[in-house]
């Protein structure tokens, strides 16, 4: 059993500050990644994802090449949906498809349960290879997407663009709406505590697309069930990090979630939700994933503005603000671990 006490990851997530932070980066293992490419080359990203071996294989990919103190499990955010009764799939350059969408109360009735040690055991699997092929102080993190976030890709049968059909729910069909929200809030406790009994060491929620939301909507139709979600998974005594993308006007209802660390996307000033979050809640982020694409100076610049912002008390995660790019060279992600860790 590892001793997470070891962790440097775990150690920021519950307030340690330290000279030389923590660092992992959101969608690691991908497509910048040449040793990626060549198992794409023969997997569907699917079958990757389906298959315990291939996902333990790719999880641990950007471990060996750049030394990371956390790996995220290899998978995708709308999985869990797929035993509930959606009908996923991937298309070339398309993004995510569910079709058909659920718009109805009858359709969203229908949805099942899901336990994941049957539905979703191959996932499981995928934690406990991995947990048993990373090296001892490198931590594992278990992910899964947040209702409100899930419930949109839901509704409109994919990338969630412009949120008409999930906002029209919430607005005109509000019985709908709690159907969904609460049979998705179900799932991601069940299945975030059992990657944490399959030997997570730490898990993040993703709240994509909360960030579409005014901030009374929030607190109305999403904090309730956030914050339930965290309530549940507390006694399992693992950093619960929370992830909004382009939440900064929600700083203030975040931290009413209950979870251990907010992740923050580069629109975020850090000393701005310090001053918000204080000490007890650590930070995880928060540079542009763009900046990679610089030149190394902007590169450098950039990261050593970030470490100032976030120096002094409470715990720090350095991390990007979304998931990095594809296009994002091998070198430049040399470059910023160089000025984090030199």
């Amino acid at each position: 059993m590892v001793d997470t006490k070891k962790m440097k990851y775990i150690r920021a997530c519950r307030g340690d500050n330290m000279k030389v932070p923590p660092v992992w980066l959101m969608r690691q293992a991908g497509r910048y990644l040449p040793e990626y490419r060549a198992v794409r080359e023969k997997y569907e990203f699917l079958e990757i994802c389906n298959n315990p071996e291939l996902a333990c294989e790719v999880t641990l990919q950007p471990v060996r090449r750049f030394g990371f103190d956390a790996a995220i499990l290899f998978s995708d955010i709308l999985i869990p949906l797929v035993p509930m009764g959606a009908n996923l799939a991937f298309g070339n350059g398309e993004g995510p498809r569910i079709n058909p969408p659920f718009r109805s109360v009858n359709e969203l009735e229908k949805l099942k349960s899901v336990n994941p040690e049957e539905d979703l055991d191959f996932v499981l699997k995928s934690v406990r290879m991995v947990r048993r092929e990373l090296p001892a102080e490198v931590a594992l993190i278990g992910f899964c997407g947040a209702p409100f976030t899930l419930a949109s890709y839901m509704v409109e049968g994919g990338r969630p663009n412009p949120f008409a059909n999930i906002k029209a729910l919430m607005y005109k069909d509000p019985e709908a709406f709690t159907i969904l929200i609460d049979k998705l809030k179900d799932m991601v406790r069940t299945y975030l505590g059992e990657m944490v009994n399959s030997g997570a060491d730490a898990i993040q929620l993703f709240d994509t697309w909360a960030g579409t939301l005014h901030s009374s909507d929030y607190k109305t139709y999403v904090l309730p069930c956030v914050k339930e979600i965290f309530e549940d998974l507390k006694d399992l005594d693992v950093p619960m990090t929370y992830f909004v993308h382009n939440g900064s006007h929600l700083l203030y209802e975040i931290k009413e979630t209950g979870c251990n660390v907010v992740s923050l996307d580069w629109r975020c000033s850090i000393s701005e939700a310090r001053r918000i979050f204080g000490t007890e809640i650590a930070l995880q982020g928060n540079l542009d994933p763009t900046a990679l694409l610089g030149d190394e100076k902007t590169i450098r610049n950039k990261v050593k503005e970030i470490l100032q912002e976030a120096s002094g008390d409470g715990g720090f995660v350095f991390n990007l603000g979304h998931g990095i790019l594809p296009v994002t060279p091998v070198s430049s992600v040399e470059i910023m671990l160089d000025e984090i860790r030199g």
